[in-house]
């Protein structure tokens, strides 16, 4: 199996988009029920969320506020995955609760090493 990272973006920057606490407890429990299937697949390598607050750095020493300061589709998380294929990857990328919000997306990508050991 091949190491596949699945990226959840979403609007977390507009007010009105963002859930009451008892959208964000169902949005929650729809995540989690996602993620135990892939867990209960024996697929289940990692992730984590991410905050909010971040910073860009670029040539000659720029560092600009928060990686998405002119979007509205935020990275808010990632999984990483254990996949027979990038078919099989998208099977289970296509399942993520995110995908039933307007304007949301999953981007499956898979992890190559490009450092030597």
């Amino acid at each position: 199996m091949e190491e596949y990272l699945i990226l959840m973006r979403l609007d977390l920057l507009t007010k009105e988009a963002q859930p009451s606490p008892e959208q964000m407890q169902e949005y929650m429990k729809q995540y989690h029920h996602w993620i135990n299937g892939i867990v209960e697949e024996g697929k289940f390598a990692g992730g984590k969320g991410l905050s909010t607050e971040g910073k860009v750095l670029k040539p000659n020493n720029v560092v600009t506020d928060g990686p998405y300061a002119e979007t509205k589709e935020s990275l808010a998380g990632f999984i990483v995955i254990r996949a027979e294929s990038f078919d099989d990857a998208m099977r289970l990328a296509a399942q993520c609760p995110i995908l039933n919000g307007d304007g949301n997306s999953v981007e499956v990508r898979k992890i190559v090493s490009v450092h030597e050991q």
